[in-house]
């Protein structure tokens, strides 16, 4: 590689009229001059190459990178709702979450005009009577409850279950405000939860700290509980049986049957017996050797990276035990990373006074 410096020596009026260049290799620059002339010694190995105002060093075109704060885009927010944001994925497959904005960021010169124009559609795509006929309908048939509250919407407070969020982000339009504490539905989805209400309610006065107490004391030393603190216990040891001859890369994240997307960390050689393989892990083939990796949960910026499969796993993945992730598969590690995040974030200090129960 070859650069050219061009170097002006002597007298004012002379560097004005006349400039000496040299070309000399970029792995060693050397340039030489004597006191006072404005030139100074200066070697240099690689792309490092500093010199003086006096001195032009060419540089590649494919050298110069623009910062990634220079990305032009917009972002664009609206409630969550699980089509449309579908929908969204679709017209703007580029777009990334920003978890700090909550909101979608989408690359380009024209994104505000394409995210105006999307958004523009959303609206008319809506029934704009929906939310007279939904108001009229809960009139006709109201849902009385302690956990739904009436407003300018529908407002649900229930206990925290991760089956209860399943349920409400299945509902057309409805979406969890933070500063409530709530989930939001709008009248226009009325009829659809009036349709999961049954359900809905039932799963929240299962998961009543009153309740689960009971169903704790009423289960306890009954087999189906010793089977579940077996469970706990062998998920607690951080460990899962791979075939000695296929083991997964370490320290990227693959699925497992039983505990989802997880990163292997060590292989410790030790064989996994007969007797603990059929009590926890039934997937496993008995006519095959395994050994015990140790695993850890992956990190939300291990999950981001992570490139999914193009297939859903086959029959000889199942029976291995440890598969490449689909994209179904990250999506759901991504979305329970970052709700984590967000939990650790807002968790009080150590010591401090009050615990409410959790929502959702």
């Amino acid at each position: 590689m070859i650069v050219s410096v061009s170097l002006g020596i002597g007298p004012p009026s002379a560097r004005r009229n006349s400039r000496t260049t040299r070309r000399v290799p970029l792995g060693r620059v050397e340039m030489h001059g004597t006191a006072g002339s404005g030139v100074e010694t200066n070697k240099a190995a690689g792309r490092g190459v500093t010199v003086d105002s006096r001195e032009t060093i060419m540089v590649q075109h494919n050298q110069r990178t623009r910062p990634k704060e220079a990305r032009q885009g917009d972002f664009a927010a609206f409630p969550y709702d699980r089509s449309a944001v579908e929908r969204f994925r679709q017209a703007f497959p580029r777009a990334r979450w920003n978890d700090e904005r909550k909101s979608w960021f989408v690359p380009g010169k024209t994104a505000a005009r394409r995210i105006e124009r999307w958004l523009a559609r959303e609206a008319a795509h809506n029934d704009i009577h929906g939310d007279i006929k939904g108001r009229d309908a809960y009139d006709f048939e109201p849902i009385v409850s302690r956990y739904l509250e009436v407003g300018d919407d529908l407002c649900i407070r229930t206990p925290y279950s991760k089956s209860l969020i399943e349920m409400l982000r299945a509902i057309p339009w409805a979406h969890w405000d933070e500063d409530l504490r709530a989930w939001r539905v709008p009248f226009r989805s009325y009829e659809e939860l009036r349709r999961r209400w049954p359900r809905i309610e039932a799963a929240a006065r299962r998961n009543e700290p009153e309740e689960k107490k009971r169903r704790r004391n009423a289960e306890k030393d009954s087999e189906k509980q010793r089977a579940a603190n077996a469970r706990s216990a062998e998920r607690r040891r951080r460990r899962y049986p791979l075939p000695a001859d296929d083991p997964p890369p370490a320290g990227r994240p693959v699925a497992t049957g039983q505990y989802g997307i997880v990163v292997f960390v060590e292989f410790s050689g030790e064989v996994a017996e007969t007797a603990e393989l059929a009590e926890h892990y039934p997937h496993a083939d008995r006519t095959v050797d395994h050994v015990w990796g140790r695993w850890r949960v992956p990190s939300l910026a291990e999950l981001v990276a992570a490139w999914p499969a193009r297939r859903e796993p086959g029959p000889e993945a199942l029976s291995r035990g440890w598969w490449q992730p689909t994209l179904a598969e990250l999506r759901i590690a991504r979305r329970n990373a970052r709700s984590m995040a967000r939990r650790q974030r807002a968790r009080k200090p150590a010591g401090a006074d009050g615990q409410g129960t959790r929502v959702h």
